[in-house]
């Protein structure tokens, strides 16, 4: 009998970290059948010649529950091998809500996450009041990958508290009730909980969004309803007071007894000496609390260019933000704008300080993301005796527009990034799909750890750095048939050239609902991915398939 589909004679890279070998894949369906030397034909077949077939990658943060209400390929992922995307991070959802509180959480999504509030309110179907709902609405529009989500602290509150959510504490009986309606919503299929507690997360009106500074009583009630109902617990955290959120983190997974995953930035530990959060991640390890950080592979930060808002704070660049990209650079080519724009900026003295953190994309196909401090805009500037904001519209007049300057905000030093990947309880991520849409593009993480940190720098193994994208996240979210290459597992597969594999220069397009831009990432180097069987990938390019499914919590079984 013939396989459904056969990858041959690719280098097995299993997920499991152990040594890879040459070898085949077979699928049936949307499951593997066989892995190793498989005999017979395939109704299809794809040659890998020697390229790397991995499990499909799991990306644990990213923001796609506006997205995929309207974009079933989920793109920017969908590119770099991801197969399975979670979403409802950060404490914000669209689920459960009432009808009345849709613009509210439309609003809160726009100004916490940058999703235009337009598009989520006439993109998103709107059909759905529970949680569980809300997932049967994304299932009928057949993601090209599986997607799994999280319920949110910030809908659930306000859910039971109305405009009360915001500011004051609940009741007894309101946290009760809270807790009620999350151990509901992973009950319906959420897996599991998220929270936010960074104060600079706000509404429109520039107060916290609800939850924030939640107490250790309700965020209790919550999670031991989670933990009930077998979900995990997410946390954004306020950097600003590590210990004492760190503690806290550690009371709700002992009240949840489940897993702990939240967003860990790279911050210095004592006199430089590892990470700041090390002290207290040995503590819940040595209580056996299950924890996991996430951090980006590389520099996180903003886009800066022409055809980005990231320009600078001024009345005159206020007034070029207003225009469209053609008469923006029309504006900058004038002599007289220009000068303008310059001389605002040298009013602030402080753009001499910010711009040691630009660096500049470079103009080929693979952006630049490992440039040093002597190749900040700030030291290109120095050195032509130019103030940061001339280079950087020389920049732009050079590439008639084109070009990008990443703005780092978190995780500078990749030597220390590097450093603080090799824990062994922290996984690659936070590279925010589906948020930030026209101001951050960090979706690419993926590729960036195959191509920068094994193949070019060699700090891993390919074996452990497709441990760290596939088996090691699907564990903390509890998908055992995925995230290895194993016969009777989902056929979640890629088939990868490591020698060519990178994140391409980001693009800013308009393919948002109304119209709404948003910047995107392509990649170079997946010769193929595979999602439940499905090839929705081939040479860098969608096919137009869609095999992914929603992926629900065990205790909605």
């Amino acid at each position: 009998m013939a396989h459904d589909l056969i990858i041959r004679e690719g280098l097995i890279v299993d997920g499991t970290g152990t040594e890879p070998y040459l070898g085949d894949v077979a699928l049936d369906g949307d499951r593997i059948a066989a892995v190793g030397k498989v005999d017979g034909d395939g109704h299809r077949e794809i040659n890998a010649d020697g390229n790397a077939i991995t499990p499909g990658f799991v990306d644990l943060h990213t923001h796609f529950d506006a997205q995929a209400g309207w974009d079933p390929l989920l793109t920017p992922v969908s590119w770099h091998g991801v197969t399975t995307a979670l979403f409802g991070n950060c404490g914000v959802t669209f689920a459960p809500c009432k009808p009345k509180d849709r613009e509210f959480l439309a609003g809160m999504m726009e100004t916490v996450e940058d999703i235009p509030r337009n598009a989520i309110l006439n993109g998103l179907a709107w059909d759905w009041e529970s949680y569980g709902e809300y997932l049967d609405s994304i299932e009928k529009l057949n993601p090209a990958i599986n997607v799994a989500g999280l319920v949110g602290h910030c809908a659930s509150r306000f859910y039971v508290m109305g405009e009360r959510a915001i500011e004051e504490d609940p009741t007894e009986d309101e946290i009760q009730q809270i807790a009620e309606l999350v151990g509901n919503s992973v009950k319906e299929g959420a897996i599991g909980f998220s929270s936010n507690r960074l104060p600079g997360h706000v509404l429109p009106d520039g107060r916290s969004i609800p939850g924030t500074f939640a107490k250790t009583d309700e965020l209790s009630a919550i999670a031991r309803a989670v933990g009930k109902n077998n979900g995990i617990l997410q946390f954004v955290l306020n950097y600003a007071k590590l210990p004492e959120e760190m503690a806290l983190i550690a009371e709700q997974g002992r009240n949840a007894g489940t897993k702990l995953l939240f967003s860990a930035p790279f911050a210095d530990g004592k006199d430089s000496n590892g990470s700041a959060y090390d002290d207290a991640i040995k503590a819940m390890r040595d209580e056996n609390l299950d924890v996991t950080g996430l951090t980006l592979p590389r520099s996180g930060g903003f886009l800066s260019g022409l055809k980005t808002d990231g320009l600078f704070p001024t009345p005159a660049w206020a007034e070029v933000r207003k225009l469209d990209f053609d008469a923006r650079l029309a504006a900058i080519r004038d002599e007289n704008i220009r000068l303008k724009l310059v001389d605002e900026a040298k009013s602030l003295p402080y753009l001499l300080e910010t711009t040691k953190n630009y660096y500049w994309l470079g103009d080929a196909d693979q952006p630049t993301y490992t440039r040093g401090p002597d190749e900040s805009l700030a030291s290109i500037a120095k050195a032509a005796s130019e103030h940061p904001v001339e280079t950087w519209l020389r920049y732009m007049l050079d590439s008639n527009g084109e070009t990008l300057f990443h703005n780092r905000f978190f995780n500078h030093d990749l030597d220390k990034v590097n450093t603080f990947l090799h824990a062994d309880w922290v996984l690659p991520g936070i590279g925010d799909a589906g948020a930030h849409v026209s101001q951050i593009m960090d979706s690419g993480w993926t590729s960036f750890l195959l191509g920068h940190w094994h193949r070019d720098q060699g700090t891993f193994s390919l074996a452990e750095a497709v441990r760290k994208l596939t088996s090691a996240q699907a564990r903390v979210i509890g998908l055992d048939d995925r995230g290895t290459l194993a016969a009777g597992k989902r056929a979640d597969v890629n088939v990868i050239d490591v020698n060519r594999v990178a994140e391409r220069q980001p693009q800013l397009v308009h393919d948002f609902p109304e119209g709404a831009p948003r910047l995107i990432q392509k990649a170079v180097g997946y010769q193929a991915t595979v999602c439940n069987g499905h090839v929705i990938l081939e040479n860098d390019e969608h096919t137009g398939a869609c095999g992914g499914r929603v992926l629900r919590n065990s205790a909605s079984a």
